[in-house]
């Protein structure tokens, strides 16, 4: 995954109010090459759980032994909440959907149709071995995609994941349109990011999404066609 240069660092007040953070941008701005892209893979079916993390898991201990090529997967589960490392015990109000324990950094989210799944298995020992600019590398593919259905997405500092101004829904209003959540394993990626195109966002009505109670960011939705849109974006 490479990306053009970034922007310089920024810390502006917008127009409408909106303090605008990009200080991650600053970890972009150089690129790291490696010899061979990764594979990519897309399912076109939802894909169970279970299944998709004994996937990851296999696919990820074949790239740390030199066996398997790096692989980006595309594809969408259904309805389910899963946990993350930072949970804290946090359950959902409401046993609606199956609840899974993810192995990921950070809290409960829900995964579910309509919500495009990005798991990437990449090796970062070849990527620079910084994490931090992995996380930003991740928010700004996902800026740069929204950017080509004319929506626009921005990163917080305070805030991991993509962010959408609502000022149509009030004062200071953002609403979360893509989260991150990812494993090492042996410097191996796992997990990685979701990505709201058109899911039922009252679904995220039985968890407080990714630890997030403020009432002024809420989940949202593209309502645009991006279900395999992120495959352009190699």
């Amino acid at each position: 995954m490479v990306l053009p240069p970034a922007r310089a660092c920024s810390r502006r007040q917008h127009e409408d109010g909106y303090e605008v953070v990009n200080s991650r941008d600053a970890l972009i701005a150089t690129g790291t090459t490696v010899a061979t892209a990764p594979d990519w893979r897309i399912d076109d079916v939802p894909v169970d759980y279970p299944s998709a993390l004994a996937a990851m898991d296999s696919r990820a201990a074949a790239i740390a032994a030199g066996e398997a090529r790096e692989l980006v997967w595309l594809l969408e589960h259904p309805p389910l909440y899963t946990a993350g490392t930072s949970t804290g015990g946090q359950t959902p109000a409401a046993t609606r959907f199956p609840v899974y324990t993810a192995g990921r950094g950070g809290q409960l989210t829900y995964h579910g149709p309509g919500q495009r799944i990005a798991y990437l298995m990449l090796d970062l020992s070849q990527r620079g071995g910084d994490v931090r600019r992995y996380v930003a590398m991740l928010e700004e593919w996902i800026i740069r995609t929204l950017a080509a259905f004319n929506v626009r997405g921005e990163r917080r500092e305070d805030r991991v994941g993509v962010w959408v101004r609502r000022p149509d829904k009030g004062e200071g209003r953002e609403d979360k349109i893509a989260a991150i959540g990812i494993r090492l394993r042996r410097w191996v990626t796992l997990h990685g990011i979701s990505l709201n195109v058109e899911p039922d966002l009252t679904h995220f009505d039985a968890i407080v999404p990714c630890g997030i109670s403020d009432p002024l960011y809420l989940p949202a939705a593209t309502m645009a066609p991006l279900t395999t849109s992120i495959s352009v974006c190699r």
